[in-house]
């Protein structure tokens, strides 16, 4: 996968994730439902073939998407 793989929206709850947030903090943070949420954490592990939110994160790393 090349280029863009996240939506801003699904960026934004990743680099709060890898701040140890949780969801009820991102959800409010962003100000959003915490269904929305896990939907885009949900979205972008499908993108990715992962199955927890760790391998996500890691592949996001790899990929340049996000950066700790």
């Amino acid at each position: 996968m090349t280029g863009n793989i996240l939506t801003k929206r699904e960026k934004d709850v990743f680099e709060l994730l890898i701040l140890n947030k949780s969801t009820k903090d991102i959800a409010k943070a962003l100000n959003i439902s915490e269904k929305t949420v896990r939907n885009h954490v949900s979205n972008t592990m499908q993108k990715l073939g992962c199955t927890s939110r760790a391998s996500a994160v890691i592949e996001l790393i790899k990929l340049g998407e996000i950066s700790i």
